[in-house]
């Protein structure tokens, strides 16, 4: 496997010549954050310099949804990749290290098939028969990693809300994010992706990330800002490049993903929950996601804007 993004920094720093072109780098990537524009032969320096690493092990390196000092990690990744993202928000390069347990998921996402035409009766408890996102939870009572740290980001994302904007949604962003890396899959999925046959289950299954909190503002912001608010954000461009990488729709393909990883596109779904891209159901009755997020008054980048919108709400591959 590829090394991880901290034990290549550490690496690079211990070599004189790789720590002198790592410094460049990182005042290219501070230039970038400050949205300083660089002129052209400051870009042509800073492309340079990425490409002086050649083979070093920092080019490659990636990182891990549950590492302990994930955003350290990524702050690594953008430094070396920093133009990856210039002028546009086609990030192309996820940071994260595709698990092996890929396998994994694609049987449980035909668990969930089942689920959804009913076939799995086996497994469900007494008496929820009818809402299985009720069935979700009950399952998620049974691990106790699980329900507390339900129980956790639900009280912080619960503080306040219902009056005007007094929710600490960088906290209940962080509770959720600690929810869905920490807690196994087989669990998360279940509460994310409930089967519904009816509008009772369907709000159960919309207030899963407590959407006052994590996913509504008083009013829709344009959906530009939401991008821009998230490229400043090493966690939440990260997951909007895995998730860019992940759910690349493509027409020819069986699934309708480009990467013909249906499984890997609903994992990377899942991590955007918990940025400031986080997105949710839009309502009881269906199963359509979207942003909370407009791009009326978008100007002349309406057509951005679509682009970014339509990931969400018109990707063939979730």
């Amino acid at each position: 496997p590829r090394s991880d993004c901290i034990a290549a920094e550490q690496q690079c720093l211990s070599d004189s010549t790789c720590n002198a072109t790592y410094r460049v780098l990182e005042s290219c990537a501070l230039a970038k954050s400050r949205l300083l524009p660089l002129d052209q032969e400051g870009r042509v320096r800073c492309l340079g310099t990425e490409l002086d690493l050649g083979n070093s092990s920092l080019l490659h390196c990636r990182c891990h949804r549950r590492m302990k000092r994930q955003e350290h990690c990524l702050r690594v990744f953008w430094t070396v990749h920093s133009s990856v993202t210039d002028g546009y928000f086609n990030l192309e390069t996820s940071p994260y290290e595709n698990p092996a347990n890929e396998e994994q998921w694609k049987t449980d996402y035909n668990k969930l098939a089942a689920l959804v035409s009913g076939k799995d009766c086996s497994s469900q408890l007494a008496g929820d028969a009818t809402n299985p996102c009720l069935k979700a939870t009950h399952v998620c009572n049974l691990s106790k990693k699980c329900v507390r740290l339900r129980t956790e980001y639900a009280s912080i994302c619960t503080k306040g809300a219902g009056s005007e904007d007094t929710c600490d949604r960088r906290k209940c962003h962080r509770g959720l994010r600690n929810f869905f890396e920490k807690v196994p899959e087989d669990f998360t999925k279940r509460i994310l992706f409930c089967p519904c046959q009816d509008e009772v289950c369907g709000e159960r299954r919309r207030k899963t990330i407590v959407p006052d909190c994590s996913f509504q503002y008083s009013t829709k912001p344009n959906c530009l800002w939401l991008l821009d608010s998230c490229l400043e954000d090493h966690i939440c461009k990260s997951r909007l490049a895995d998730f860019q990488q992940n759910c690349q729709p493509a027409d020819t393909s069986p699934d309708g993903c480009a990467l013909q990883g249906h499984a890997a596109c609903l994992r990377a779904y899942m991590g955007m929950i918990g940025t400031p891209m986080t997105p949710n159901y839009i309502s009881n009755s269906s199963v359509e996601i979207s942003l909370w997020c407009t791009c009326e008054s978008s100007g002349n980048q309406k057509e951005k804007c679509d682009q970014i919108l339509g990931m969400f709400e018109s990707n063939k591959c979730l």
